[in-house]
């Protein structure tokens, strides 16, 4: 009887050191985001691009293959993905208004950690900052987020950008087909590289605390420099960029490709572009070796088994599809992200093929960390995902842009991509995404989809039941203060 009770005391002490080790009760966050990355990445099928460490972390986390944000331009979707609030809440529309403006006591995802008694802190990139124009600077920051914040600059900010090549001369070099493959720069002089060393030292530094250390990277956004090393991954004659019929413009919205002009790739030649492209492929290979260098880190450590990280870029990127480039379309590679989450209690090496969103990611660490998050967040908690990755899921993604007056409003199931422009006055296109991932056939005008559309229709406009909002003035107004001017 002894000896049963023994067993059974060992048991249920096994039992409980399990569960302990697979959801602890203050588990550790790092998160790590990237500035204008795509899904072009070795772990999201590129048969090109060189991405081991990224890839090394989808092996033991899941990756979500279907992740957007709520806004393909950086303030708007690092706004909605550190509130957990969509565009239209937080009102972010642009590069200048700041969420607090009109939302003042909004809790954001590291302040509800802090309240928590972690440590909080921020190294590079998080919230907006021009790049490379605020690069060493807080740019667009939030300061109540942090208890400490670091603004490192190196080489590539500080003795490179006149040295760029830069096919559009006209445009500023955060959007600007520029890049440069330096020759003689260590990976630890440029400024991602610097970024790296300090996360690595509030690592060591915090070790023993439960922290929040949100890592951002300012790479590959543009201008796209990178140690020539990079480069040398990438034979140009093994660079293409898409070629877009002759007559592709002719069922597409104006305003669908209106956020690259001149139209198509900013004017630039072919070759020319595959350059850029090559580089950019050089930048995320780059930011990959440095991602690797904090996480190896972690790992030295033994922070492995107590860290949820979470690896995400602020949106999506277009290299040529459409003649498109850069971001700010409804496109799927523009709205679409890498999105990677790993740790203690999270299936390793699996793919969850549903469709989630940016204002998932707050509620889902909330969760995982046992707090309680505000009652207001948009998103939902993807918790289930992360230990049954194809669990049925039914929500659609909502993604949208701002041409002047004009919203773009996209919405995305699991087969097609709707989208509105001006509540369809500008223009609508449908795209079926099981026989058409281009796409490059718009499908709003074929009669034998009229029930399909009607239904992706119903969904945005209950997603956006009232006119969108541009920071402090609504665009209703604006146009009507425009018709009025006209009388």
């Amino acid at each position: 009887m002894k000896n049963t009770l023994r067993l059974a005391f060992a048991l249920l002490g096994w039992m409980a050191a399990s569960a302990f080790a697979a959801t602890p009760s203050k588990p550790n966050v790092l998160f790590i985001a990237v500035d204008d990355m795509n899904n072009d990445l070795g772990c999201y099928g590129s048969p090109i691009v060189k991405s081991p460490n990224i890839d090394r972390l989808a092996a033991r986390g899941v990756k979500f293959e279907r992740a957007y944000c709520q806004f393909p331009l950086c303030s708007p979707s690092r706004s909605s993905i550190m509130t957990g609030l969509r565009p239209d809440t937080t009102r972010v529309f642009n590069l200048q208004y700041h969420f607090r403006t009109g939302l003042p006591d909004v809790v954001t995802l590291p302040q509800m950690f802090t309240r928590n008694g972690y440590y909080a802190a921020r190294v590079g990139k998080i919230y907006h900052y021009g790049n490379p124009g605020d690069i060493g600077t807080s740019g667009l920051d939030d300061p109540a987020s942090w208890k400490e914040f670091f603004n490192p600059a190196g080489r590539d900010k500080t003795t490179l950008e006149s040295d760029v090549i830069n096919y559009t001369p006209q445009r500023g070099l955060g959007s600007a087909m520029v890049y440069l493959s330096d020759q003689a720069g260590r990976d630890e002089e440029h400024t991602d590289g610097k970024v790296a060393t300090q996360a690595i030292e509030l690592l060591e530094k915090h070790r023993n605390e439960p922290f929040f250390l949100a890592v951002g990277f300012y790479k590959p956004h543009t201008p796209y420099i990178a140690p020539k090393k990079y480069f040398d991954l990438y034979p140009i004659e093994k660079i293409e960029v898409p070629q877009i019929p002759a007559d592709y413009t002719k069922t597409v919205p104006a305003l669908a490709l209106a956020s690259t002009k001149p139209w198509p790739n900013f004017g630039v030649t072919h070759q020319q572009a595959r350059e850029c492209k090559q580089a950019y492929y050089a930048a995320i290979s780059f930011v990959d070796a440095q991602i690797g260098r904090v996480v190896d880190a972690l790992d030295r450590l033994g922070l492995r088994e107590n860290t949820v990280i979470v690896f995400w870029s602020d949106h999506g990127y277009s290299l040529g599809t459409h003649g498109l480039w850069m971001k700010q379309s409804c496109f799927e590679d523009s709205a679409r992200v890498p999105m990677i989450f790993a740790g203690p209690g999270i299936k390793a090496g699996m793919a969850s093929p549903r469709l989630v969103e940016f204002v998932d990611v707050y509620p889902t660490l909330a969760d995982l960390a046992g707090l309680t998050p505000p009652s207001n967040l948009a998103g939902v908690s993807l918790r289930p995902l992360l230990t049954k990755p194809d669990e049925p899921w039914d929500r659609p993604a909502f993604t949208q842009v701002q041409r002047g007056d004009f919203p773009g409003h996209s919405v995305r199931t699991p087969r097609w991509r709707y989208t509105e422009w001006d509540g369809g006055q500008q223009g609508v296109e449908l795209y079926d995404e099981q026989n058409d991932p281009g796409e490059m056939k718009n499908l709003a005008a074929d009669p034998k989809l009229a029930a399909t559309i009607a239904e992706l229709k119903s969904l945005v406009k209950k997603n956006w039941p009232e006119r969108v909002t541009g920071g402090t003035v609504d665009v209703a107004t604006k146009k009507a203060k425009k018709a009025k001017a006209k009388e």
